[in-house]
């Protein structure tokens, strides 16, 4: 039996709860025992998390009394015990019975702690909460990396020396099978769910107001575009900040950007179908899951040069240094041809085919197989 370890849910970190869902199916369905456990929001239901007590009432819960319950189900005694968030790798200090296999999704946070330039700077406790992130991705059995760039970060911040973990590359999945669909039927589900836009063109952005994810150079690169064309910018995901609907202001575009909260699966495939492209200016990423899910769906990529985007985009996106913002507007601009954007859908659906969930647990399992045979 597989135990899973999955992420706080007071947290909200979607993409890491659609991995640990994504492994948990994948493993039930090529019939290996599988189980999620969580920490249980006790002390952290009396206050929101994004607040600071909120988040120090998460700490109770996550990192004083989860352990006891943790302990509890290892008692169990699972083949293996696999932490689907590197963020939680301190977990692998509570377990001795079974081999630990973590997912590092990135490694940004910890290097931020470290002073190196990732846009993620650390407070003086998150400086001590990414060093313990890293003494427990060193005490686990492997680590499996999701994207090249990350491996690489692994192999020099957790080291490949005697009786380190086993440190592998397994790119992720999709989580949900994002496909092309007939224009009337995405077109359908855009227009429920944005009435105002009347099927005009946009441009999309899929993820968080995180700084890394450079969403102000997304609206700078729009903005350069605007007097030539008359599309629109969707932000799916978080809504756009007070600082930047300020500065969507500024730019004189405000009315042109749209908000898409947190949209469900069919939702954002319907908005990857009908968008001119994804743009995609991020200055770091673990992976890019909104990359491959656009091209999965046909929709042309615009993305930073910088590993991993360029590995996932590979040459099926259409690349930029992230400060190269006239360049991203003249690529936006390109594809308002109806013959270059079709011919970077293809190109994106080929690429597509490399992202299989059905791959990427059959790579855990033998990650899973790997380390039982070690012990």
């Amino acid at each position: 039996m597989v135990l899973l370890i999955g992420n706080y849910p007071p947290d909200q970190q979607q993409s890491m709860d659609r991995f640990a869902a994504m492994m948990l199916d994948g493993l039930q369905a090529a019939g290996v025992p599988a189980a999620v456990v969580r920490p249980t929001p006790l002390f952290g239901r009396f206050a929101p998390a994004n607040t600071a007590v909120g988040k120090w009432l998460g700490y109770i819960d996550k990192f004083v009394l989860f352990p006891f319950a943790l302990r509890r189900h290892v008692r169990r005694k699972p083949a293996v015990v696999h932490v689907c968030d590197h963020s939680n790798a301190m977990y692998s200090r509570q377990i001795d019975s079974a081999p630990v296999v973590v997912t590092c999704h990135d490694l940004l946070a910890v290097r931020g702690a470290l002073g190196e330039q990732t846009d993620c700077p650390a407070s003086p406790t998150g400086k001590i909460l990414q060093r313990w992130i890293l003494s427990g991705l060193r005490r686990a059995a492997a680590v499996g990396c999701s994207s090249r760039a990350t491996l690489a970060d692994a192999e020099r911040l957790i080291g490949r020396s005697a009786g380190a973990p086993i440190l592998k590359l397994v790119e992720l999945g999709l989580a949900f099978p994002y496909r092309p669909l007939p224009q009337e039927v995405a077109r359908a589900r855009v227009a429920e769910l944005m009435p105002r836009l009347n099927n005009a063109p946009y441009v999309l952005h899929v993820g968080s107001n995180l700084r890394r994810k450079n969403r102000e150079g997304a609206l700078r690169i729009f903005a350069k575009t605007e007097a030539q064309w008359n599309g629109n910018i969707v932000f799916a995901g978080d809504p756009l900040s007070t600082e930047l609907r300020s500065l969507a202001e500024d730019l004189g575009i405000s009315a042109r950007a749209v908000d898409v909260p947190r949209p469900s699966n069919e939702q954002l495939e319907a908005l990857y179908n009908c968008a001119t492209a994804l743009l995609y200016p991020s200055r770091f990423e673990g992976f890019g899951w909104p990359i491959a899910e656009a091209q999965a769906c046909g929709c042309p990529v615009i993305c930073s040069n910088a590993p991993p985007m360029s590995d996932v985009a590979g040459d099926a996106g259409l690349l930029r240094n992230a400060d190269d913002e006239e360049g991203f507007a003249a690529d936006l601009l390109r594809l308002r041809d109806s013959r270059e954007r079709e011919l970077w859908s293809r190109r994106s659906l080929e690429n597509a085919k490399r992202f299989s969930a059905a791959r990427m647990v059959d790579n855990y399992r033998e990650l899973y197989r790997s380390v039982s045979a070690a012990c």
